[in-house]
């Protein structure tokens, strides 16, 4: 066999003394190429849970086929490790250009035809393979003309399973706190793509040019050129693709957006309505928001409180009515989301009447089950929960009885609690499940729902310690109410036949059944 067919033979003595320089060389690119492969799969991930609300079951798979992909990749590559050099150059090419686009293509597709799922499961199991096929072209390479004794190899292949296993570590960290916040997806996955081409190059430049023929080196590199301008190409248009793609999911006009690490915020307007939209579902309408906010945060002061904690409500509307209300002295508000909170004080600002600014409101960026275990020596008369529905596994763990019980500390003896519980009617499960988990955490509790015509049947939960549930009632004062008044409270607390109670299994961290139960749909 000659050379140009097997790059195998005769190469060692071209290295001749540079061989070290050389492996170091491969070692770098295969830290490079870890971190890349890392990114890709977390990009893919991220937007699984985006698009498709994540949960454990999609996670699983992606995990899975991704690693079950890293074996097949590295059984197919077999028949061409005699052209090991040219093939990892290929490899990583088409590893780029896969990878690269795997954001752009998942949101497009999912964004015109309704559906990714397709094409998230041929992204995982194409950048699976491609990642397991660099290891056996790696291992030839720097095995290249030697025969090694088992130790060396042994040797070898240890250097190369830390400089893999360092640059997945590096790729891990550059996605949550670099790439993601700075790039947004489709950009930091375009961004890792050239990033994982310039390694190719640098491979290319510094070890092909001793191994292949000039005609082959410069078919390889004019292969990474291309693949360059394609990924630069939807760097530099990657906002006009989103934005374009973007508006095709949502009626109305976006007036603002922002891809955080949390989550995708999203503010739209037509005319006097203003909505917002969290990872694409809607929280609030400026239309009939009042009825929500009314119905959740006033039976919660029925007991003049002075001090009250808010747990989410990040777009201000519930620190708005408290600030309405006469005696609240102090309102601690605990948002996961920093950005939520920016996006309240500018463009949700008319909305809350600039509540998020109000010396009386103090914002605590936190997770709230953290901030609740480390707080426990804080004592409030009121506490309102406002946060999203339980449709992954991170927001379960806020409508556990862990959760709930962790509130019962901070309450005071004569504290109210509110719940945003979901629709008793749409997803009843839900609903009366968190019903069932507020009360097992040791509260007495008092469902009740009213009319929200954005999104219809909407259920609350009013609960205090003790062994008697609450009345429903308004604050010997209030404010003008452009909803809320006794009589529609007192009717609050009526349920039909369809929307009838259900005593079911409390949601705790170790079984978080209210997830399922959002995640088995609307009836």
């Amino acid at each position: 066999m000659t050379a140009p067919e097997d790059e195998t033979v005769h190469a060692a003595p071209r290295l001749g003394g540079s061989a070290t320089r050389w492996r170091a060389v491969l070692f770098a690119a295969v830290a490079t190429c870890a971190a890349c492969g890392i990114v890709y799969e977390l990009a893919l991930l991220t937007l699984s849970t985006s698009l498709h609300g994540g949960g454990v079951t999609a996670m699983s798979l992606i995990v899975a086929g991704y690693v079950a992909a890293l074996g097949v990749g590295a059984l197919l590559v077999k028949p061409l490790l005699h052209r090991a050099a040219l093939t990892f150059i290929a490899v990583e090419t088409a590893l780029a250009i896969i990878g690269g686009l795997s954001a752009a293509a998942l949101y497009v597709a999912f964004a015109f035809i309704g559906g990714s799922l397709w094409v998230l499961v041929v992204g995982t199991a194409l950048i699976g393979c491609l990642v397991g096929a660099e290891v056996p072209l790696l291992m030839t390479l720097l095995q290249r003309g030697r025969v090694a004794a088992a130790t060396d190899t042994g040797r070898v292949l240890a250097n190369l399973n830390a400089a893999d296993y360092l640059g997945a570590l590096v790729g891990g960290l550059l996605w949550p706190f670099l790439l993601l916040p700075q790039l947004g997806m489709i950009r930091g996955a375009a961004a890792t793509g050239i990033i994982n081409l310039v390694a190719a190059g640098v491979v290319a430049l510094f070890l092909l040019r001793r191994i292949v023929s000039g005609r082959e080196l410069a078919a390889a590199l004019t292969a990474l050129t291309a693949a360059l301008v394609l990924l630069v190409t939807l760097l530099v248009n990657a906002d006009g693709i989103q934005t374009s793609t973007r508006q095709r999911l949502y009626a109305d006009p976006i007036i603002a957006y922002q891809q955080s690490p949390y989550q995708e915020i999203v503010v739209t307007r037509r005319g006097d309505d203003t909505r917002l939209y969290l990872d694409g579902g809607l929280q609030f309408s400026t239309r009939d928001e009042y009825r929500y906010t009314e119905s959740l945060v006033y039976p919660a002061l029925a007991n003049h409180p002075r001090s009250v904690l808010v747990l989410g409500g990040g777009d201000g509307l519930v620190a708005r009515e408290l600030l309405r209300q006469n005696g609240i002295e102090n309102i601690v508000q605990v948002e996961l989301d920093p950005a939520v909170i920016e996006m309240g004080r500018t463009t949700l600002r008319d909305a809350n009447a600039g509540a998020l600014d109000d010396p009386r409101v103090h914002v605590v960026i936190d997770d709230a089950m953290r901030w609740l275990r480390e707080h426990p020596d804080r004592s409030f008369g009121a506490v309102i929960v406002d946060l999203p529905d339980p449709d992954t596994p991170a927001l379960g763990r806020l409508y556990s009885v862990e959760f709930y019980a962790l509130i019962s500390r901070v309450l005071t003896p004569d504290g109210l609690v509110t719940v945003q519980a979901g629709s008793p009617f749409s997803t009843p499960a839900a609903y009366w499940r968190t019903v069932s988990t507020v009360e097992a955490a040791g509260f007495a509790v008092t469902p009740y729902h009213v009319h929200v015509p954005t999104f219809g049947d909407w259920g609350f939960v009013l609960a205090r310690r003790g062994p008697t549930p609450p009345t429903p009632r308004l604050p010997g004062e209030v404010p003008p109410l452009r909803y809320l008044d006794q009589r529609a409270l007192d009717a609050a607390t009526v349920f039909g036949a369809d929307t009838a109670p259900q005593n079911l299994t409390p949601s705790t961290l170790d079984h978080p059944r209210v997830v399922d139960d959002v995640r088995r749909g609307y009836r």
